[in-house]
């Protein structure tokens, strides 16, 4: 047929176009509705995916968590936290795979070990260029940001949008690097700030077109406890009992529990941790002096008129022993729980947010730390150790599309699932190299093949605290640790009959047999997550 249409038609040409004209709108209407059609399933589709809110706290431990019951802080109440629990799932035991921050949080981003990852220690670089779930969210059409610590060198990757502190930041008066560029300083309280920027990204600056996922990291309580202004006074007046092996003199452990350097009363600095201007007992500048010069007068008169009088006292009296140990134990004590105060708030004032803006409901949010920390616990602070403390971290998870409230999740899951998890909450496969696996079922409540054992492995020695290298397993009841680089030492702990792991039966006769089928679990699990004694030496050879 002619397509050009002529300058004098007759009737019938006329009708013939009517014709055609007429077929060609039915179709075209059929495509606008086809197309229309898509365009509302699309935006149906994409409203339906869920908003992955995920709040990662800095040595958060799970004794200090009022709904794991572990007894210590029974007058310690954390509501937001605590409502996160009642509303969702609470899981008992959650571990992380390397004890230490920045490979805690390499291990969330890629699901993968710290020896694939290749951040080992808070000294080696972090690849940003490898692949991270933000990234994977991001290009399946996910609007991404990253507020908070994050404690990784170099140019974060896979966000839309990151506000971070540089390093482990500041508590008074912080800075903070946009979007891995520029640096801009902030006044106020690090833990009054962090959730006010999520809050601002998400009331400003977030596509509502497209679901959210939010790296939420905030930097309490990490050391040095540096507690907000309206909170100084918070639990001053509170006793908490010394844990019952507060005073381990290591009998029966190796080299590595009696050689670390995270005894509160040895090890702790008199500026930094105490809060002291000088060493009570030398008079000399503390080897970390106190971090006051950030804070402002008003902020320091605050901060005096809380600390000063028992300073004062103190230093009047001196106190040695026990009742020594009883101030820095204190001291230590109430400012880490004053600055997770501030972490409950701010996860208070971004739920109201969340749920006044309709949004509560399909927003997936996940609860946890880069791992656990001792509070007294051998006599330590810190972390590192495979013991159960530090091994051990909260994790706590709302979503009630799919969570029922109050659910106990008895089944092991390391932060190395962390990253497939939330791949599978956003409906997008696990890339192959990621060695988690997701525990959405878990949380779900359905039958799930649960792990049988766990593998730690820990690399940062020489180092901080001088805890030396190791590897182990954990099954639900028993422990395997091997402690080597300069030491060849093997510890086991049964930990239904000794939970405090002050018992090291690992060459006692009774226990062969379990002794055997450990080793042979840690060999397996090496191989399957790819770590062996080369690589371990390849990783010394590195950082010597």
């Amino acid at each position: 047929m002619n397509i050009l249409q002529p300058t004098n038609p007759r009737k019938s040409d006329v009708r013939q176009s009517s014709k055609v004209k007429g077929s060609n709108y039915k179709v075209f209407q059929v495509f606008l509705i086809f197309l229309l059609a898509v365009s509302c399933a699309s935006k149906e589709e994409e409203q339906q995916r869920p908003n992955i809110l995920y709040i990662m706290t800095d040595d958060h431990t799970q004794q200090a968590l009022h709904a794991y019951g572990h007894g210590l802080l029974d007058k310690v109440y954390f509501p937001n936290m605590n409502r996160l629990a009642k509303e969702g799932a609470l899981f008992k035991n959650s571990f992380v795979t390397n004890s230490i921050c920045a490979p805690s949080r390499a291990v969330l981003l890629t699901g993968k070990y710290s020896h694939l990852n290749g951040k080992i220690d808070n000294v080696t670089p972090f690849n940003w260029d490898q692949a991270t779930y933000p990234k994977i969210l991001q290009a399946s059409g996910y609007e991404t940001a990253l507020i908070g610590k994050i404690h990784l060198e170099g140019k974060p990757q896979g966000y839309k949008y990151s506000l971070t502190l540089p390093g482990q930041g500041n508590y008074y008066n912080p800075e903070f690097i946009k979007n891995g560029e520029e640096e801009l300083k902030f006044e106020g309280h690090c833990e009054a700030l962090i959730p006010q920027f999520v809050i601002d990204w998400l009331d400003k600056d977030w596509d509502r077109s497209k679901p959210f996922a939010i790296n939420y990291h905030t930097k309490a309580p990490h050391r040095n406890w540096m507690p907000e202004e309206k909170y100084l006074t918070l639990y001053e007046d509170q006793k908490f009992p010394f844990p019952k092996n507060f005073f381990d003199d290591y009998t029966g452990r190796g080299t590595a529990a009696r050689e670390q350097e995270m005894e509160i009363v040895n090890d702790m600095y008199w500026g930094w941790d105490m809060k002291f201007e000088k060493n009570p007992f030398t008079g000399n500048e503390s080897r970390l002096p106190a971090p006051f010069k950030r804070m402002s007068k008003e902020q320091m008169d605050a901060w005096n008129s809380v600390y000063g009088s028992p300073n004062k006292a103190f230093l009047d009296n001196k106190p040695m022993g026990e009742e020594l140990a009883k101030f820095m134990y204190h001291r230590y004590l109430r400012d880490y729980l004053k600055v997770i105060k501030s972490v409950d708030d701010g996860i208070g004032r971004v739920l109201d947010y969340l749920e006044k803006q309709g949004l509560l409901e399909n927003t997936i949010i996940i609860y946890t730390s880069d791992q656990g920390f001792y509070l007294g616990e051998h006599g330590w602070y810190d972390k590192r150790f495979m013991y159960e403390q530090s091994l051990s971290t909260p994790l706590l998870v709302r979503y009630p599309k799919e969570i029922q409230a109050g659910t106990v999740v008895e089944g092991m899951v390391l932060n190395l699932d962390h990253a497939p998890t939330i791949l599978d909450y956003a409906g997008i496969p696990k890339p192959a190299d990621m060695q988690g696996e997701s525990w959405r079922q878990l949380a779900a409540g359905k039958p799930f093949p649960k792990r049988d054992a766990i593998y730690y492995h820990y690399y940062e020695y020489p180092g901080p605290h001088n805890v030396k290298r190791h590897y182990g397993v954990r099954t639900d009841r028993y422990k395997l640790i091997h402690f080597y680089h300069d030491v060849d030492e093997w510890e086991m702990y049964d930990l239904q009959t000794d939970p405090d792991e002050m018992n090291n039966i690992y060459n006692d006769p009774d226990y062969s047999q379990i002794q055997e089928m450990l080793h042979k679990r840690l060999r397996e699990l090496r191989k399957q997550y790819g770590d062996s004694n080369e690589l371990s030496q390849q990783f010394i050879d590195q950082i010597k």
